[in-house]
């Protein structure tokens, strides 16, 4: 069942990328550079406080969104974008986990 049931538009704060309305799942893809990657966020040369400020902002705005989504009742994955690009993504692991851990508490069959 985990496979269907998504959507990438969905009315809901901080706009995921992906959401499973019936398991109440948001997903973000974070981008490496806007989010701050500790694998390979690069500093830009130019502009450095700017540069500083805005991912501080976007990292505030990232806690902001999951402070208030599980507030609302929603659980929230965040995935990095480079994990997309692996051959078999580890997110798949922990997105198959999170659905099937929502439909044993409703009572449905994984």
């Amino acid at each position: 069942m985990w496979q269907s049931g998504w959507t990438c538009v969905w009315p809901l704060f901080g706009r995921p990328d992906f959401v499973f309305p019936a398991a109440r799942l948001a997903v973000f893809v974070d981008g490496c550079f806007w989010h701050g990657c500790p694998k390979h966020y690069t500093k830009p040369a130019n502009n450095r406080a700017f540069w500083r400020r805005k991912l501080a902002a976007n990292r505030a705005r990232d806690r902001r969104v999951n402070r208030e989504l599980k507030r609302l009742g929603w659980r929230i994955l965040r995935i990095w974008g480079h994990d997309l690009r692996l051959p078999k993504p580890r997110c798949t692991a922990r997105l198959k986990r999170l659905l099937t851990a929502r439909s044993r508490q409703r009572g449905q069959e994984p």
